[in-house]
C-alpha cells in the first residue's frame, strides 16, 4: 500500500511539475488529487473540483459528496473503502464545466492513478467522466449499465449532484449505484 501512495504522491508532484493547465492552476486555491484507499477495488472519478473541494483538497467534500457518502453506507462503504478522484484536478473558474483541452491534458495523469490502483470497477460520476473513457455513449442510455473497455470495468452513474438539483433523479442514482456490489461479487 505504501509503494501505491508513493506513486500516486509522485504522480500528484509531476502535474505540479509539468505545469498543467496552468490558467486553471493559477485561479485554483489548490491541486485536487485524489483520496481514499488505494488499494480499493473501487474508483470513484466526477469532472472537476467545486469550491468546497478547491478548498479543502479533498475531492467530493460539498453537497454531492455527503450524498454519495450516504449512497456509500447503503452498500456497507465507506470513504476509506473507496478511491475517489476527478478527471481536471484543479477548480475551473465559477464551477463552469471543464474544457476538452484541460481534460485532455489530465486524462495521462488519471490513466496512471488508474494504473497504480488497478481497480475492478471504474465508477464514472457524469456524463464528463464517462465520455472522458467511452466517448461515443450517452449517461442518459447507459446509466447503471457497466461496461468493459480496455481491460476494465466502467459503471456509468449519472453524478450524484443530479440528483440535488433534480429529485426526480434521486431514486434512479440510488438504483443504479446499489448494483456496485452484484457488479463487483461477479468480477
Amino acid at each position: 500500500m505504501v509503494d501505491k501512495q508513493k506513486k500516486l504522491d509522485q504522480i500528484k508532484a509531476d502535474i505540479v511539475k509539468d505545469n498543467i493547465c496552468p490558467d486553471l492552476a493559477k485561479q485554483a486555491t489548490q491541486l485536487v488529487f485524489g483520496d481514499g484507499n488505494p488499494d480499493s477495488d473501487i474508483v470513484f472519478i466526477g469532472e472537476a473540483p467545486g469550491k468546497n473541494e478547491d478548498l479543502q483538497g479533498i475531492p467530493f467534500v460539498g453537497a454531492a459528496g455527503k450524498f454519495l457518502n450516504e449512497m456509500l453506507a447503503m452498500i456497507d462503504l465507506k470513504r476509506e473503502d473507496i478511491y475517489i478522484t476527478n478527471i481536471v484536478k484543479y477548480r475551473p473558474p465559477d464551477n463552469r464545466d471543464p474544457f476538452d483541452d484541460e481534460k485532455a491534458a489530465f486524462l495521462p495523469y488519471l490513466q496512471a492513478q488508474l494504473g497504480v490502483i488497478q481497480p475492478k470497477i471504474v465508477v464514472t460520476l457524469g456524463r464528463h467522466s464517462l465520455n472522458c473513457f467511452l466517448p461515443d455513449l450517452q449517461i442518459s442510455k447507459v446509466h447503471g449499465q457497466p461496461k468493459r473497455y480496455k481491460g476494465l470495468v466502467y459503471l456509468p452513474l449519472f453524478h450524484p449532484a443530479a440528483a440535488l438539483y433534480n429529485g426526480g433523479m434521486r431514486q434512479t442514482v440510488i438504483d443504479d449505484f446499489l448494483t456496485i456490489p452484484s457488479i463487483l461479487k461477479q468480477l
